[in-house]
């Protein structure tokens, strides 16, 4: 449980039609509890000004919470902003998955009056620093290397600690957190890393070789990734935004570091339900 909110900074999706009435609603209720509802510029040139809310020309400074009405990329573009601010992201999942939201459209009067009561818990999530030429990018889900649309085959080595453990054609490669565990990873065949499990996961995208196996990494290892190409480049993501390339023949550190986002979650809730409500039971 956390102290009650006194302003709240929300962030939207893309598509404004299926948050509008949300938005409306999250002011209300906030006016109601005396919190104070701040949007930033990307969002009132959404909505307009929402009754009930005012512009942030800041929206980390003085935020006491960040509320979300959005799917998995609005939210991990909500960690990154307020990462290292002590600032919870309060999730109501409007998108496809949604499996970092706290809770789902049809429970935002009960959800969001319990978050303005400050009645969730809050974990801490680790994420993963790419070395890049203009400084350090952070990555909430995950750091992806992948040839270039219309490129040749990536040739990726990779080692850790020092230790060069493989050379790769393939399309890419992923470095992911726990909590990214299972998006890129997933996909890739590599294993579901529990949330709390300190460590990172690395796997291949469509690799051309029967021996290429996902490794789970030491969480103060540090992974560097070499493309092995005299001619073309590679790009590098983080949680599936391009952030640069990676020269022929040029090598990227990547880092894993503990708490960097706080993420709000609903009392009781574990990561284990999470997955069975989000990718469904398995079966034999």
């Amino acid at each position: 449980m956390t102290d009650p909110p006194r302003s709240i900074t929300v962030f939207t999706h893309t598509r404004p039609a299926d948050t509008e009435g949300a938005l409306r609603r999250v002011a209300e209720l906030a006016g109601e509890a005396g919190a104070q509802v701040r949007l930033p510029q990307v969002e009132v040139e959404k909505f307009g000004l929402i009754t009930g809310a005012e512009e942030a020309a800041d929206p980390v400074a003085g935020t006491d919470l960040a509320l979300v009405l959005g799917g998995d990329g609005t939210i991990l573009t909500a960690l990154r902003e307020f990462a290292g601010t002590g600032v919870p992201v309060f999730a109501i999942n409007y998108g496809a998955i949604g499996f970092l939201a706290t809770v789902e459209p049809w429970e935002l009067e009960e959800g969001f009056r319990r978050a303005l009561r400050g009645e969730f818990d809050v974990m801490e999530l680790p994420g993963l620093l790419a070395a890049t030429a203009a400084g350090d990018r952070l990555a909430v889900n995950d750091v992806s290397l992948q040839r270039r649309q219309n490129g040749r085959v990536a040739e990726l080595a990779y080692s850790v600690e020092g230790e060069q453990l493989g050379e790769v054609r393939c399309d890419g490669l992923v470095a992911a957190t726990p909590a990214g565990s299972t998006g890129y990873n997933l996909a890739n065949g590599g294993p579901v890393l529990a949330w709390g499990v300190e460590g990172y996961v690395v796997s291949f995208i469509a690799p051309h070789t029967l021996t290429a196996r996902a490794l789970v990494v030491a969480p103060g290892d540090t992974l560097e990734v070499t493309n092995r190409s005299r001619i073309e480049e590679v790009d590098v993501s983080t949680d599936a935004r391009q952030v640069c390339a990676l020269a022929p023949e040029a090598t990227m550190k990547i880092q894993f570091k503990q708490r960097q986002s706080l993420l709000a979650q609903a009392p009781g809730a574990s990561f284990y339900h999470r997955l069975r409500d989000k990718f469904g039971r398995l079966s034999y």
